[in-house]
């Protein structure tokens, strides 16, 4: 038997392997019109970034290793430029000699590929402007950086190639822009969560412009001049068109076989044509998607590896089950990676499949080992629990998540698999609940109407029409995370604090999240509300509103003349350089890095620059609400393999301690009657926030909260029997205090505390030291203390004894009071 195969790369050379192993006496001849065979070419852009160095390692099996491992008569620089079906022959043009000529086959497999898209293939033809899907377009590229130095780059075109190939012309030094004709970059992802790309695209100095497609590429005295569809134009010194790919199906169009799905080539579940001799894989063909069956043009090297392995078992006489395509695919951006697998939301709803979603965004790996960062991650499923796609963004742990969901999808594995699938676990690796045990969890508990959810989308909307929003994170979660009229009722205190909704009006609850949220509406549930917890919580919905910003910034710019993109611009300064101080805020969670920053602006002087590096990932936002509502000026953010650097600035007209004077309707008060450790660190968490906003803060002890204030010694001090009674009853001191649940006669104490240290959360004692050192006033109840045998000797230093009228009084000149 002899078969012939066209194209060597990923289907083909696959297809001529496995063909071998199978069959020893086959006649196996693979042309291939370019110069190398199974090359990398998912790898071209690291080589023009110099992250690939070495040129040979671009090419994955050489011409001379298919031949002397697999005995296969490779013709490279040899392209069919014709096929004769009646005669079975291969009409082939050899390009080192020039001639043409007929070679007779048995079987034949088509596997060219698909070509890059180029509106007007003019433009190809002037210096500067290049295509990428070759190892010569790769040398000529970088042959071009090298020889031109050139300082300006476009991009046109947003897709995992054109990504890419930013992210790397910027590792050569140039200025680059992206141009793109959609609303967002890479599209298999929906827009939220191409969002977190692009903010980190920016972060790193890439410029984005959306809605802008290439109209026409000209040269110019000084490089090129790029026409974009929205009227504008970008000056650059050299382009890369990577708007897309179709399939390269001529051949087979011309030779009268079948075509579908934008033209690419018809084949069967064994890859034959529409002619039974003539087999096809790769890009070129037409798949079916294993999520609707519905036909698709997926052109991903993955799946084109194993087609060439299936149609090597056709031919040699075996079965092969159907190959349906679920799309998995990953992306390197920065220091970010995405992974997505089977549909997106645009896809589902352009096809008519009703759908659910959730969102989450879990650590890597366990809080408390150090270095976790956020995994932000978008599950969509149907009403059986079936798996229709999922998307996940991070900077570690994101393509295995994905890998595991691909593999539950491919087996037919529901949302109840998911929270219920056994994955490795250890501190540095993940969470004793993964993240993909934590996606089908949130989406079980939709399915089974634990809770009811609205999106992102949604809330803007809501917003407007005045509907009801809680925010049941802290007071200083809430300064920084508003939408629109939300009421705050952190969670600890909403139990006690229901009469202060409407029951007649839904209740849609938030956090940072979702976590809170979703334990804020069960509550609510089943008090009688009509309770909707945020999806994701604000951090899915602040991930767009901070791109739609960016976008909205960078066309002001555009129109101004300014150069879009790159981040906060840094104000003229031309005073001399000032004092600098830098804070190592890394490993702390919220609000730990928000008070440091505060804390460190106090010992700065105006004009001062104070540089804190973060690795909460919501502390860049953060600093920008925090340093508006101190009168502070935020310089630049910057972020390196999930650090975040923000330089501030002290601003003119910073009141005390680098925060401007709160008015008197800032002011904070809190009643805290419980003795419960819990509790108590909740309490001092909140104080510390609002502190850090520059607000004034009285906490007011009474009862059992006054047990927090107790000295951790023994003090002598003269007491009647009864009194000297509930003193030895009571627990003395912050280090004695129990759990309001789970206390376990101490021991969840403990281990509370001890997750504490694990996770850099600071202690009770250490939060009621930076309270005092914040200026929070810590007030005890006389009338408690006389009640519940306490003297004043008794209490820690820095305590004020007061009674009624002074908690009153403090409370007069508060806008938020609350009982804990």
């Amino acid at each position: 038997m002899k078969v012939l195969i066209v194209g060597g790369v990923a289907g083909g050379a696959s297809a001529a392997a496995r063909l071998r192993r199978l069959d020893e006496d086959a006649e196996i001849v693979l042309f291939e019109k370019g110069e190398y065979i199974s090359y990398a070419n998912c790898g071209l852009p690291y080589y023009i970034g110099g992250v690939i160095k070495d040129k040979s390692r671009l090419i994955v099996t050489s011409e001379e290793k298919m031949r002397g491992f697999f005995d296969v008569d490779v013709r490279t620089l040899s392209e069919v430029v014709s096929i004769d079906r009646a005669k079975k022959e291969a009409v082939v043009k050899d390009h080192r000699s020039g001639e043409t000529y007929r070679e007779g086959y048995d079987k034949l497999i088509l596997s060219p590929g698909a070509e890059p898209k180029v509106p007007n293939r003019q433009w190809l033809t002037y210096p500067g402007v290049f295509t990428l899907r070759t190892v010569p377009d790769t040398y000529r590229i970088s042959d071009y950086i090298q020889e031109r130095a050139p300082g300006r780059a476009v991009v046109v075109g947003a897709g995992f190639i054109g990504v890419e190939m930013a992210e790397n012309l910027k590792a050569r030094g140039l200025d680059v822009t992206v141009a793109e004709f959609l609303d967002q970059a890479v599209p298999p992802f929906d827009r939220e969560m191409a969002a977190i790309l692009h903010n980190h695209m920016r972060e790193n100095g890439l410029r984005l412009r959306f809605g802008a497609g290439v109209d026409g590429i000209e040269p110019t005295e000084s490089g090129l001049r790029v026409s974009l569809t929205d009227g504008t134009g970008l000056d650059t010194d050299m382009v890369v068109i990577s708007i897309g790919v179709v399939p390269e199906s001529g051949l087979a169009k011309d030779a009268g076989l079948e075509l579908g799905a934008g033209g690419a080539i018809l084949v069967d579940d064994a890859f034959a044509t529409s002619d039974p001799d003539i087999y096809a894989v790769g890009d070129a063909i037409q798949v079916k998607h294993f999520v609707t069956q519905a036909p698709s043009v997926v052109p991903l090297a993955g799946p084109a590896n194993k087609q060439g392995r299936a149609v090597a078992e056709v031919i040699a006489g075996r079965s092969a089950a159907p190959l349906s395509v679920q799309g998995s695919s990953v992306v390197k951006v920065f220091d970010m990676t995405a992974a997505c697998t089977g549909m997106n939301e645009k896809q589902l709803k352009a096809q008519g499949v009703d759908y659910h979603k959730t969102y989450v965004h879990p650590g890597s790996h366990a809080g408390y080992y150090p270095g976790a960062k956020p995994v932000h991650m978008k599950l969509l499923f149907d009403k059986e629990g079936r798996i229709l796609g999922a998307q996940a963004a991070g900077f570690e742990g994101v393509e295995k998540r994905i890998d595991v969901i691909a593999t539950a999808q491919r087996l037919g594995g529901t949302v109840y698999d998911l929270e219920r699938l056994e994955l490795c676990y250890a501190p540095s690796y993940s969470s004793a609940k993964d993240p993909v045990n934590m996606l089908g969890m949130t989406a079980a508990n939709i399915l089974k109407g634990d809770v009811k959810a609205v999106h992102w989308h949604d809330v803007d909307a809501l917003a407007g029409e005045g509907a009801q929003f809680v925010h049941v994170g802290t007071p200083e979660e809430h300064v920084m995370n508003v939408i629109g009229d939300a009421v705050n009722i952190p969670l600890a205190a909403l139990r006690d604090s229901l009469e202060k909704l409407d029951s007649t009006k839904p209740v849609y609850v938030y956090c940072k999240v979702g976590l809170r949220g979703y334990i804020a509406a069960r509550l609510l549930e089943q008090h009688g509300f009509d309770a909707y917890n945020l999806s994701g919580g604000y951090t899915t919905y602040n991930i767009v509103k901070r791109d739609r910003r960016a976008l909205s910034d960078e066309g002001q710019k555009e129109n101004s003349g300014q150069p879009a993109g790159g981040g906060p611009p840094k104000p003229a300064d031309t005073a001399a350089p000032q004092k600098e101080v830098s804070v190592d805020a890394t490993g702390l969670q919220c609000p730990g890095p928000i008070l440091r920053t505060a804390e460190a602006m106090k010992q700065l002087e105006e004009g001062e620059r104070l540089v804190v590096a973060a690795t909460d990932a919501g502390f860049a936002s953060d600093a920008e609400v925090w340093s508006e509502r101190t009168g502070n000026v935020l310089e630049s953010v910057a972020q390196d393999r999930g650090v975040y650097t923000v330089t501030l600035r002290k601003g003119a007209g910073a009141g005390r301690g680098g925060e401007t004077a709160p008015s008197a309707q800032n002011d904070k008060t809190m009643v805290v009657f419980s003795g419960d450790l819990d509790r108590a660190i909740a309490s001092f968490i909140i104080a510390n926030g609002a502190a850090a906003m520059g607000r004034s803060v009285t906490m007011f002890f009474t009862f059992w909260g006054l047990n927090i204030l107790r000295r951790a010694k023994k003090v002598r001090v003269k007491k009647p029997f009864v009194q000297r009674m509930f003193g030895a009853m009571m627990p003395r001191g912050s280090g004695k205090l129990g759990l309001s649940r789970m206390n376990m006669a101490g021991m969840g104490a403990k281990m509370i505390r001890r997750v504490m240290k694990g996770k850099n959360v600071q202690s009770l004692e250490g939060l009621m030291k930076t309270a005092m050192e914040n200026g929070v006033r810590l007030v005890a109840c006389q009338m408690s203390m006389d009640v519940m045998g306490i003297s004043r000797e008794e209490l820690i230093d820095g305590v004020e004894v007061g009674g009624v009228a002074t908690f009153l009084g403090a409370a007069e000149l508060s806008d938020t009071t609350l009982f804990i």
